[in-house]
């Protein structure tokens, strides 16, 4: 009989779909990566090809969505517990990079010249529902 297998995930990065495998393999579900070498070769292309597909047998579909439903995607405390927006109390808060200032601006063109990395960034937890930038330590 032939194994099938679906996709149940796709990731930009490898690291991200590791993450996640790793979680699926701690409730028993064996998983299969695809393109992972490609894309840490060259992450520019994880557009190109569709990123890095985590792979179940048809078995196990289901049963790995429905853990990975529960896998939250927005930034918690060390202790676990969800980060809270200040403005509008929400819980859809993702940890966010940006360049702004002159700072950053400055090093970000002197870096795509000179193809240096890594650019002067600045990063702050946004709320995905209103749309405050902040910090948890102010």
């Amino acid at each position: 009989m032939k194994e099938t297998f679906e996709t149940v995930a796709v990731f930009t990065y490898s690291s991200e779909a590791q993450i996640f495998k790793g979680r699926l393999e701690s409730e028993g579900i064996e998983v299969f990566m695809a393109d992972q070498h490609t894309i840490n070769t060259d992450p520019l292309v994880s557009n190109a090809i569709g990123g890095v597909k985590l792979k179940v047998r048809s078995e196990d579909f289901e049963r790995a969505k429905n853990i990975l439903k529960f896998a939250d995607k927005y930034s918690v405390t060390d202790q676990g517990v969800a980060i809270h927006c200040p403005k509008c109390d929400s819980e859809k808060v993702v940890f966010a990079s940006e360049i702004r200032g002159i700072k950053s601006l400055i090093s970000f063109l002197i870096g795509l010249v000179f193809g240096v990395l890594p650019f002067y960034v600045k990063y702050s937890y946004r709320c995905e529902n209103c749309g405050e930038k902040f910090n948890i330590n102010e």
